[in-house]
């Protein structure tokens, strides 16, 4: 089993801030995300650089004992140099597929799926709504950009099949803004 969790809420939206930290709330969802997979079987805890990844991460680590592993293959999608509204920018790619999106990005779709493969099970890795969607839209040979709306803290499970990751589950979903 490998668990993707989506970041708990942040102190800034995505427009504002470059990389912001939790909120007091994404604090605290944080905390119950790590109270629910605690006892789950989770070896290893992987997380983006991105601080309100590292940050929701954190709780589980401290309560297991283990020290992030940080990836900058489950990050945020990169928004393109010199893009003037970075909130516009996203939502049309949110809105379209990876087809169209470019080269550029399915190419960071089929890194990220290389790089979830070969985690062993037993890992929970902390990223983003669009990394997610992106990992399972490869996994499930969808080419939508976004497939479902993982809320803050929610869990999708993955298994393993015959070799291959699946989805065996979404997680919790939420109406998702792009601020």
């Amino acid at each position: 089993m490998i668990w993707l969790i989506r970041h708990g809420e942040a102190a800034a939206g995505w427009g504002d801030h470059p990389d912001p930290g939790l909120s007091a709330v994404g604090a605290k969802q944080a905390e119950a995300v790590a109270e629910i997979l605690k006892g789950a079987g989770v070896q290893r805890v992987v997380s983006s650089p991105m601080q309100r990844c590292r940050e929701t991460s954190a709780p589980l680590a401290a309560k297991l004992g283990l020290t992030p592993v940080i990836a900058p293959q489950v990050s945020e999608i990169a928004t393109p140099p010199g893009t003037a509204d970075r909130v516009d920018w996203l939502r049309t790619v949110m809105a379209g597929t990876w087809t169209s999106a470019g080269p550029d990005y399915s190419q960071w779709r089929s890194r990220m799926s290389t790089f979830a493969h070969d985690l062993p099970d037993g890992a929970a890795v902390f990223s983003h709504f669009v990394a997610i969607n992106a990992l399972c839209g490869f996994l499930e040979q969808d080419d939508r950009v976004t497939m479902f709306r993982p809320g803050h803290c929610s869990i999708t499970r993955l298994e393993r099949r015959h070799g291959q990751l699946r989805v065996a589950e979404y997680g919790s979903e939420a109406a998702t803004r792009v601020l």
